[in-house]
């Protein structure tokens, strides 16, 4: 059989129609202090130091359209072991504790939770949280 025969029976590459890069901006760009740039040819979400989520549009035609996102130790495995159709091993930066996210299978409200999980993670690191904390209170002079 040939390759073309074989390449036609196999689904096409999914690729983003625009609604997932949209979900990610919203919960992103909703984090104080977030900046978005292109890195690589996709949207990265930045603190105002470090990379906290990629947006991942079908990367080397890998059938995912996800978030890449930093975890602590320990999480990337528990995820993708507990739920293998919604979490992965992402390239390049898996072997650092990343998890990819396949967006489409998880509501707003836990893609919400990851995306701050990974922004606090990622911030903390770089001294740049900006935390919701109150800023530190000035004493009055008695």
């Amino acid at each position: 059989m040939s390759k073309r025969a074989v390449s036609r029976r196999l689904p096409a590459p999914r690729k983003d129609d625009g609604t997932q890069i949209k979900r990610l901006r919203r919960v992103c760009l909703s984090i104080p202090g977030t900046m978005e740039k292109l890195s690589h040819g996709e949207p990265t979400f930045f603190t105002p130091k470090r990379v906290f989520a990629m947006f991942a549009n079908n990367h080397h035609d890998d059938g995912h359209v996800a978030v890449w996102l930093p975890a602590a130790p320990g999480v990337q495995e528990t995820l993708i072991d507990e739920a293998p159709e919604i979490y992965f091993r992402p390239p390049y930066v898996g072997g650092g504790g990343w998890v990819g996210v396949e967006l489409s299978k998880v509501d707003d409200d836990q893609l919400g939770a990851l995306v701050r999980e990974a922004f606090q993670l990622i911030a903390a690191k770089d001294g740049s949280a900006t935390s919701r904390k109150s800023p530190p209170r000035r004493r009055r002079s008695p």
